[in-house]
């Protein structure tokens, strides 16, 4: 695949690949994107208006509003 090549180990085996990212940089992005998404699965969510509040209230307690 033109713009991709794999890197191996002394035994042939590829164990990185090197990306052409003028020519894939929108796919490369999208999937790390991907990644950090699935990572991120089990973490605990917040209602956005929550936190919003904690962070209103946080800054009106340190005299920013």
């Amino acid at each position: 695949m033109r713009g991709v090549n794999y890197l191996t180990n002394e035994r042939g085996i590829k164990t990185a690949v090197m990306i052409d990212l003028k020519t894939y940089g929108d796919e490369v992005e999208d999937f790390l994107d991907a990644l950090e998404a699935k990572s991120r699965k089990n973490e605990v969510k917040e209602d956005a208006s929550l936190v919003f509040e904690r962070i209103l209230n946080k800054k009106k307690a340190n005299g920013g509003l």
